[in-house]
């Protein structure tokens, strides 16, 4: 059998396979084990819990059934795996994420950290090893280890959205049946207790530690506990409007208690996040999919596309084809980023915590970096310098003006260093391609070459390699001195014609040879790569200030329905209210949280920089109020018009969502299939195209000679 033939025999079957045929099966196992895969984590998502028997009794010596076993096996795997530097943080990432949607105890919080990571991990291994099983080619692998690290977080995300939306239907039905309870006994804890018993199980535990805190010695230390671990601000709304009702007492208004109204403002709201979360996923659904797919199809296209065509092996194997493969990995990547920042829905990223040390701030201590950092960075008081922080501020970007340009910095010199090196390895490859691979003679766009003519190219390539070799791999030698060479090394005699192409051949490769060496033009490309590298953080966050400018106008709503309730009770303040809108935010929670700090050293200061602060106008009319409500108006007095308001800013909402999801739908479109698009022209189309080109001109001059 050829050594070079791209198929085999099955031993004892006498059947041949072809690699066509094992891509295609390895893509159907690889389709199919997404799908289990997919079906895993829906199974997961609707399970209800565990009830008591999920708890495993270690050592007691009792006769355990199948399932203790297997519950047991899985405390052992988290115990082992915590044990090992990469599991132990892969598992806390999964657990960090779980415990705060699911106040899980800690065995049951155990088992499903492990059998989560053991149901993604193990598919995404197992269709890994397979694809590397199919073509083992170290770039290959690596791009496969690549994109199974990124469908591990899209499938773990895809869980917890999923878990985060079940939070929320069920918080409907929380709030209903603490309706309908308080309606018969008048009592907030009484009515949240019973709600609990006949809630879902993720929300009734919620319901549950809520009810606790409330009943306890001290509720509002408990309940500052509950909101550092709620998992989103519609609960901490809850837990905080029944305390206040239990503590003050509810008052009567026309529309009915404050505690009902209450509970009617923050249904709707759930009910319009749940509406605008189904309808952005549905319009989205798979683009994350269709944005990763091209890493495992460029393979099969190139395979095709040299089986079908010889002559695009020049292209593929060129520094062009490998420069344009990278480019494809590049867009793929950039696309799946971008797709995240659309979709984000992270209100658990917001937290009180300890902050590790980063990497800027550790580089900030270096007396060289802190004074490149000097150089680079604009001077305060500058325009550039008041727009960037600015910037960072309206982006949410929790690093420190000089981080940023730690980062900026880094990102230039590691994009510098691999460009060059790219560079220069594109350069050695050639000289290698240029040596080693073997070229037909008699180039045809159409079909493949047999195995003779494979043959001759091999033997003439090995030829031309020690011709090169002997002359010292030199561009100046001159013609006579090759065909010399040619005489005396060839063992058949040549004709003089023979002997003319063979002559044209070498010199030209000498020629090439000695042309692959790093040019001012490579230099300077590397250079402009590391510039698009400096100002990719900006850009970055140019774009995340954009997806979040559409945000804002949803929380300075919801922060009117929160403000709605709190002016009818006695006793409000102006620092009650923003503690309120700090419990309720997202977008707006580190200025309010600096407002909240100063606010006691002045009021009217703290309100006025907390103005200055966030630009947004909507935000600013809000702070506005608050600064009259401070000394001069009664809060309800501020806030009269604000039931009218909000009558005409719910219809006004559902069209702005609209117009939002619809934007974000567009983008996320458009980003999603640039991938694909990218793959298709970029790697074949016009290529092909060019090579056709070339091929044509190969011909006509063929045809003139005749």
């Amino acid at each position: 059998m050829p050594k070079n033939s791209e198929c085999f025999w099955l031993q004892g079957g006498g059947i041949k396979v072809t690699s066509k045929d094992v891509l295609i099966l390895i893509l159907i196992i690889s389709l199919a084990l997404f799908s289990i895969t997919f079906g895993i984590v829906s199974w997961m998502s609707r399970r209800r819990g565990y009830r008591e028997e999920t708890a495993v009794k270690v050592g007691a010596g009792e006769v355990r059934s199948l399932r203790g076993m297997y519950l047991q096996w899985f405390q052992l795997a988290y115990m082992y795996g915590m044990k090992l530097p990469i599991i132990q943080a892969y598992l806390k990432r999964i657990r960090q994420r779980i415990t705060i949607l699911h106040p899980y105890d800690e065995i049951s919080l155990r088992f499903e950290t492990v059998r989560l990571a053991f149901a993604i991990t193990g598919t995404i291994g197992f269709t890994a090893m397979l694809l590397i099983w199919s073509h083992p080619d170290p770039g290959f692998i690596v791009i496969v280890i690549l994109a199974a690290v990124v469908i591990n977080n899209m499938l773990v995300e895809m869980f917890i959205n999923r878990l985060e939306r079940r939070i929320l239907i069920q918080s409907v039905e929380l709030f209903s049946s603490v309706r309908h309870h308080y309606q018969q006994h008048g009592m907030v804890e009484e009515a949240l207790y019973e709600g609990a018993e006949t809630s879902g199980h993720e929300i009734s535990m919620h319901a549950h530690r809520i009810y606790n805190a409330l009943v306890s010695n001290d509720p509002d230390d408990e309940l500052e506990r509950y909101y550092e671990v709620a998992p989103n601000r519609y609960l901490k709304a809850f837990a905080g409007i029944s305390h206040l009702v239990m503590e003050f007492g509810d008052h009567a208004r026309k529309q009915g208690s404050i505690y009902l109204h209450g509970l009617s403002g923050l249904t709707k709201e759930i009910q319009l996040e749940i509406l605008r979360r189904d309808k952005l996923d549905y319009l989205m659904k798979g683009l994350n999919v269709i944005a990763l797919a091209p890493v495992f199809f460029t393979k099969p296209i190139e395979r095709w596309a040299r089986s079908s065509f010889p002559s695009m092996d020049e292209f593929y194997m060129s520094k062009l084809g490998f420069m344009t493969k990278i480019s494809i990995y590049v867009i793929i990547l950039i696309s799946y980023i971008l797709l995240q920042k659309l979709q984000q829905n992270r209100e658990t990223d917001y937290r009180a915590e300890v902050q590790k040390m980063t990497l800027e701030e550790r580089m900030y201590r270096i007396p060289m970096i802190r004074w490149l950092v000097k150089v680079m960075a604009p001077t305060p008081g500058t325009v550039k310098y008041d727009r960037q922080v600015r910037l960072l501020k309206e982006s949410n970007a929790r690093i420190k003006f000089e981080w940023l340009y730690i980062r900026r910095m880094t990102f230039f010199f590691l994009a510098l260093f691999l460009s060059l090196s790219l560079a220069i390895g594109l350069h050695v490859q050639a000289k290698h391609h240029l040596l080693y691979a073997p070229v037909s003679l008699t180039p045809s766009l159409f079909g493949q070459m047999n195995e003779i003519e494979r043959r001759q190219a091999e033997e003439t390539v090995e030829r031309d390699r020690l011709l090169m070799e002997q002359l010292h791999m030199s561009p100046d030698v001159t013609d006579d001195q090759v065909k010399q060479m040619i005489n005396e090394t060839e063992p058949t005699p040549l004709t003089k014609e023979q002997v003319e192409i063979t002559t044209d051949r070498i010199m030209t490769k000498l020629q090439r040879y000695d042309s692959e060496y790093l040019k001012w033009w490579e230099l300077l490309l590397s250079f402009l790569a590391g510039v698009t590298a400096y100002a990719a953080p900006l850009w970055l966050l140019h774009f995340h200030r954009k997806v979040r400018n559409m945000e804002m106008r949803h929380e300075i709503y919801q922060f009117q329905t929160v403000i709605s309730i709190l002016r009818g009770m006695e006793r409000i303040s102006v620092e009650a209210i923003l503690e309120w809108l700090n419990r309720f935010a997202v977008i707006f929670k580190i200025p309010i949280q600096k407002s909240l700090l100063h606010y006691e050293h002045g009021a009217q200061l703290a309100l006025l920089e907390l103005k200055e602060d966030v630009w947004f106008p909507e935000f600013q009319r809000l702070v506005d109020k608050l600064l009259l409500a401070v000394d001069k108006v009664p809060i309800k007095d501020v806030f009269d018009d604000l039931d009218g308001e909000m009558v005409f800013s719910f219809e006004q909402r559902k069209q702005e969502y609209e117009a939002m999801i619809d934007t974000k739908a567009a983008w996320g479109r458009m980003i999603g299939f640039t991938p694909m698009y990218a793959l298709i022209f970029m790697y074949l189309v016009i290529p092909l195209i060019g090579m056709s080109f070339s091929q044509m001109e190969t011909y006509y001059e063929h045809i003139q000679r005749l």
